[in-house]
């Protein structure tokens, strides 16, 4: 009985050829990726420290109180309460206002204690009515004692 083991060849690995494939893979997956743009709405934010800034003669008001019901300023001046408040009423509505031009300056009136979604539906009508110039009204800060 032979009981001497058989020589054994020493196994190489090349890792040339294993990075040489992993930077393939890695072009491959870099080349093929798609990059998703987020939709984004651009506005411009008033400083509230300033001047006080005289509102333009032709303007879109939208005035959310604390509880966060809506209401438009009409042309007369006056303040008008939505029927509802919900979001398809506020954009029909500022639909029908985009119809003497989605070029006017929007502005938003919140306040302080506006809920969050309250303002957010609004930037977001806004949006898909067709304003594309839309600022915050802000109050001056009133000096302390």
């Amino acid at each position: 009985m032979n009981f001497h083991r058989k020589k054994r060849r020493k196994i190489d690995i090349t890792l040339i050829s294993m990075i040489d494939v992993l930077f393939v893979l890695l072009l491959f997956f870099m080349v093929s990726t798609t990059f998703n743009r987020q939709t984004q709405v651009k506005i411009r934010l008033p400083e509230a420290n300033a001047a006080e800034a005289e509102a333009p003669p032709k303007s879109i008001t939208l005035v959310i109180d604390a509880d966060g019901l809506y209401y438009v300023k009409g042309a007369d001046g006056m303040l008008h309460q939505l029927v509802d408040q919900k979001p398809e009423t506020l954009l029909r509505e500022l639909q029908k206002m985009a119809t003497n031009g989605t070029d006017l300056p929007f502005i938003i009136s919140a306040d302080g204690k506006t809920p969050h979604q309250a303002v957010i539906s609004a930037l977001d009508s806004a949006g898909r009515a067709g304003f594309t110039h839309i600022t915050f009204e802000a109050q001056q800060p009133k000096p302390g004692p």
